[in-house]
């Protein structure tokens, strides 16, 4: 039995081939996956009617790089360098974690995303301290009811990492968790590990996701090459110092970039690359990257990139635009994640992963430019629906399925027992 929703009379943004607004019209859903999008679409007899009046719909953002485990330890350290936060985040909170405390973390991390209508998400997950950590982590997502990409980075036993990356792939048939391999790479284990890494990956025939291009003289992308890695799909997370003749090279090999701008600038690490990367034709996507010093909501992290670039001396990045911002939260960061037939924009086939959010507040209201008002006005307490393949997650501006209280309380506990 088919089981139909109809979303009307809402003002639909797609994303596809490039943001535009198609104006009021209705999203007919079936079995989780966009059927129909037009005006004046007939009702369905026994579907469920979801009215968007004062609505626009558009398709739920991408996260494309989040450790989602910090959820607990959000503002930890909000005013330290890179080097300061390895000390503080990786070197002292994070041996402090318990599996409940991922469990806690993980859950209260995608349901943030949630509400802020980010509909998927890369969790970078590297909380691996033993097998029962990562069980909870991803019992964690299960149960948030997001899409998510399980970023496994093992950080158990010496010599594991093959058999628990395999274990973890054993439990993830497709459905709305599915994996990649989070690859410490070269540039932080060294080469014998990236080498174990990416031939691994390439058995289980997993993407890999990594923090690549930190330094300026490129050798991460230069061993990957010269070891013949790069035909394995990868995602250079910050790629913050190459060149344009790298981000070239990038592109030819099919790899994809991922831009945290709010902690890159935060940290010191550098300043985002997303004119370079993009004009190299590099897909380029936004993520949050981590709540200990940066905000977990799309709206800040498309304003940021804005502004970032169109602020560049001399106006070298006024070619920018909110659209090119909402594209990066979109279509573009499915494409990062490998995703693009499946979600990020409103074409018949794809899953119904989307966002009513509310123009009929005194942010939003009488805004000439829709997308502009998206990137430069919208914000978290505009989210008024949102929907995973189909599902209503959040309604009238409230999350379902979930006692938030007893999330929040966890949350706290968890907090209490590892930061000191």
């Amino acid at each position: 039995m088919t089981v139909t929703t109809l979303i009307k009379n809402g003002v639909v943004v797609d994303t596809e081939p490039e943001p535009g607004v198609l104006g009021r019209a209705d999203v007919r859903i079936e079995d989780g996956a966009i059927a129909e999008v037009g005006p004046g679409l007939p009702d369905v007899p026994g579907a469920e009617v979801i009215d968007a009046t004062g609505r626009i719909v558009l398709p739920g953002f991408v996260d494309t790089h989040r450790h989602t485990w910090q959820a607990a330890i959000r503002a930890a350290a909000p005013d330290v360098d890179f080097p300061g936060y390895l000390r503080r985040v990786v070197g002292e909170l994070a041996p402090r974690h318990r599996p409940e405390d991922v469990y806690a973390g993980n859950l209260g991390g995608a349901l943030e995303c949630l509400d802020a209508g980010i509909t998927t998400l890369l969790d970078w997950s590297h909380i691996q301290l033993s097998p029962a950590h990562t069980d909870a982590a991803l019992q964690a997502l299960r149960a948030s009811g997001i899409r998510a990409v399980f970023g496994y980075c093992h950080g158990g036993e010496p010599g594991g990492l093959a058999s628990e990356t395999r274990r973890v792939r054993e439990q993830l048939p497709d459905g709305l968790v599915t994996m990649a391999l989070a690859a410490l790479g070269p540039e932080i284990a060294g080469e014998e590990r990236s080498l174990e890494e990416w031939w691994l990956a390439k058995e289980l025939g997993l993407p890999v996701t990594c923090h690549l291009g930190h330094g300026p003289d490129g050798a991460g992308l230069a061993f990957l090459e010269a070891n013949g890695l790069l035909d394995t799909p990868t995602t250079f997370v910050h790629a913050l110092h190459y060149t344009d003749e790298e981000f070239k090279r990038i592109a030819g090999s099919g790899g994809s970039v991922s831009l945290a701008p709010v902690d890159e600038m935060n940290l010191a690490m550098g300043y985002p690359a997303t004119g370079r990367a993009r004009a190299a034709g590099v897909p380029t996507g936004l993520g949050a990257d981590t709540v200990v010093c940066a905000p977990g909501d799309m709206f800040s992290l498309m304003r940021t990139v804005h502004l970032l670039e169109r602020g560049r001396p001399g106006g070298a990045g006024l070619g920018f635009t909110t659209r090119d911002a909402l594209r990066m939260a979109t279509i573009e960061g499915a494409q990062v994640l490998g995703m693009d037939d499946v979600i990020g924009s409103l074409r018949p086939g794809k899953q119904a992963d989307l966002v009513l959010l509310r123009i009929d507040r005194l942010g939003m209201a009488a805004a000439h430019d829709l997308i502009g008002a998206i990137v430069l006005n919208a914000d978290t307490s505009t989210v008024d629906t949102v929907l995973v393949a189909g599902r209503v997650v959040k309604r009238d501006g409230q999350l379902l399925h979930h006692d938030l209280a007893a999330v929040v309380a966890s949350l706290r506990e968890s907090a209490g027992a590892v930061v000191r």
